[in-house]
C-alpha cells in the first residue's frame, strides 16, 4: 500500500493538471476568507492607500471584470505558447520528452495562477452589492485582486523567458540530465563500496528451491509496462510463507497479457488467495515512467541524440553533448552500489530474488544506437571513443573494465569500416591504443 501510495503521488505531482487544481481550489478559499474578513472588519483607508482603495460598487465590478477577462484571455494565450513548444519539442527532440515540457512545475504554476485568479475575481464580483442598506464593497478582496494581477504580469515575463530558453537543445538536455541524475542517485546511492553486490550460495540456495513443493505463477492480467513493483510487500510476503517469490520482470518492461510476472515457492499449501496479493505489488501502466525505470530517462537522452544523427537534422554538436552528459551518469555509476537481485533477511537467508539491471545493460542502452546511428560522423564516433577512455579510468574494478574494452572494441571497428579519411582513423586508433 505504500508503495502504491508513494507512485500515485509520484504522478499527481507530475501532472499538468494537478497543480493548477491547487491554485483553484486554493483561490476559493481565499476568496471566501477575504470577503469573511471585509464583512466582519471596516477597513478604512488612509494616506496613499486611499487613492488606490476608493469608490463604489460600480468601479469595484469594474475593477473585477476587467483582471477577470484579462487573466482569462492571458490564460488562452499561455495555453497556447505551450502548444507551440510542446509541438517543437515533439518534432526536435522526440514525443517521449514531452513530458518533460508538460511535468515542468513552471508552466503549470503560470497557467493555475490566472485560472485562479479568474475563479478568484468572479467569486468576489459576486460577493459586491449596491441595495441601499445591504451594499457591501469588499475592498480587502479587491485589493489583493489587483495584487495578484500585478503577480500575473510578472508571472508572464518570467513564462516566456523560461519558454524560450528550455526549447533550446542544450538546455533539453541539461534538464534530462537533471533527472537522470536524481533517479540515480535516488536508486543507486553512492557508497565507498561501490558495487559491492552481496554474495549468494548458490547451492545452499538450490537446496532452498528444491525444497519447496508447492508452487506458484502469477500472470498478469494486462498487457503494459511494469511500472512499479513493491518489493518490500513480496519480500514481507514471503517471509510469512516461510518461502520464496522470485520476480521475473523489473520496471520498465513491456509485459504481455498472460505473461509470468513471479513464481511464489512455499513447503506448504498456498492459497489462491495469494495470487491476487502478490499481484496488488506490481504496477503496469500504458507508458514507462521514470519512477523505478532506470533506463527511461537514458532512453530520452539517447533519442534526443539519435534524431540529432538523422540525415533530416544533422547535427553531430547535440549528439556529442549527449555523450558527454551520459558519460557523466556513467562515471557516477561505476562508484555506486548496484541493487543485489537477493534479498536476505537478518540472518542471511535469501527470501526475494529480483531482475535488476547491470552496469553493461545501462552501457548498451546509453551507447549502442548512438554508435550505429553515428557511423557517418567521425567527430561523433571518436568522442564515443573519448568517452570510453574516460569510464575505463572511472572504473573500479576488472568486470567494468572489460565492458568499456567491449565497447571500445565495437566503436574502432565501425571507424574502420566507415571512416574515409586515414586521419580520422588514425586519431580513433590512438584513443583506442590508449585504452587497451
Amino acid at each position: 500500500m505504500k508503495n502504491k501510495i508513494i507512485y500515485f503521488w509520484s504522478i499527481l505531482q507530475s501532472s499538468f493538471w494537478f497543480v493548477p487544481l491547487l491554485l483553484v481550489v486554493s483561490s476559493i478559499i481565499a476568496a471566501t476568507g477575504f470577503i469573511y474578513l471585509d464583512n466582519n472588519w471596516d477597513f478604512a483607508s488612509s494616506g496613499v492607500i486611499s487613492f488606490y482603495v476608493h469608490g463604489g460598487a460600480d468601479a469595484a465590478r469594474s475593477i473585477l471584470s476587467t483582471i477577470a477577462g484579462a487573466m482569462i484571455g492571458v490564460a488562452g494565450t499561455v495555453f497556447s505558447i505551450t502548444l507551440v513548444a510542446l509541438t517543437l519539442a515533439s518534432s526536435q527532440f522526440g514525443p517521449r520528452l514531452l513530458q518533460n515540457f508538460m511535468h515542468d512545475r513552471i508552466n503549470q504554476v503560470v497557467l493555475g495562477s490566472y485560472i485562479a485568479t479568474f475563479t478568484y475575481c468572479l467569486l468576489v464580483l459576486r460577493a459586491v452589492k449596491s441595495d441601499g442598506e445591504m451594499a457591501f464593497i469588499p475592498n480587502i478582496s479587491i485589493t489583493f485582486a489587483i495584487v495578484l494581477a500585478i503577480v500575473n504580469i510578472l508571472l508572464l515575463v518570467v513564462f516566456i523567458h523560461h519558454i524560450s530558453v528550455n526549447i533550446q537543445a542544450d538546455q533539453v538536455i541539461s534538464n534530462v540530465n537533471l533527472n537522470l541524475r536524481r533517479n540515480f542517485k535516488r536508486l543507486f546511492p553512492k557508497e565507498e563500496n561501490g558495487n559491492d553486490l552481496s554474495e549468494i550460495d548458490e547451492e545452499k540456495l538450490s537446496g532452498k528451491k528444491s525444497s519447496l513443493k508447492e508452487k506458484l505463477e502469477v500472470y498478469a492480467q494486462e498487457s503494459g509496462y511494469l511500472q512499479s513493483v513493491d518489493h518490500t510487500g513480496l519480500f514481507n510476503l514471503a517471509k510469512d510463507l516461510e518461502g520464496l517469490v522470485e520476480v521475473k520482470k523489473h520496471a520498465g518492461n513491456f509485459i504481455i497479457e498472460g505473461q509470468v510476472l513471479a513464481l511464489v515457492l512455499s513447503a506448504n499449501e498456498l492459497e489462491v488467495e495469494k495470487n491476487d496479493q502478490v499481484k496488488s505489488f506490481f504496477i503496469i501502466g500504458r507508458k514507462r515512467t521514470s519512477t523505478q525505470d532506470v533506463e527511461f530517462s537514458i532512453r530520452q537522452m539517447v533519442e534526443v541524440a539519435a534524431r540529432a544523427l538523422s540525415p533530416g537534422v544533422n547535427d553531430p554538436f547535440t549528439a556529442i553533448t549527449c555523450i558527454d552528459k551520459l558519460t557523466d551518469i556513467i562515471c557516477y555509476l561505476t562508484s555506486a552500489k548496484l541493487p543485489s537481485p537477493y534479498h536476505f533477511d537478518e540472518e542471511g537467508e535469501v527470501f526475494l530474488i529480483t531482475k535488476t539491471i547491470s552496469f553493461e545493460d545501462v552501457m548498451n542502452v546509453s551507447f549502442n544506437q548512438i554508435r550505429q546511428y553515428g557511423k557517418d560522423a567521425p567527430a561523433v564516433i571518436i568522442r564515443l571513443m573519448e568517452a570510453m577512455l574516460t569510464i575505463y579510468n572511472f572504473s573500479k574494478n576488472e568486470e567494468q573494465r572489460k565492458i568499456v574494452k567491449k565497447h571500445a572494441r565495437m566503436i574502432m571497428h565501425l571507424g574502420k569500416e566507415s571512416f574515409v579519411e586515414e586521419n580520422d582513423i588514425d586519431d580513433l586508433r590512438a584513443r583506442y591504443e590508449q585504452l587497451i
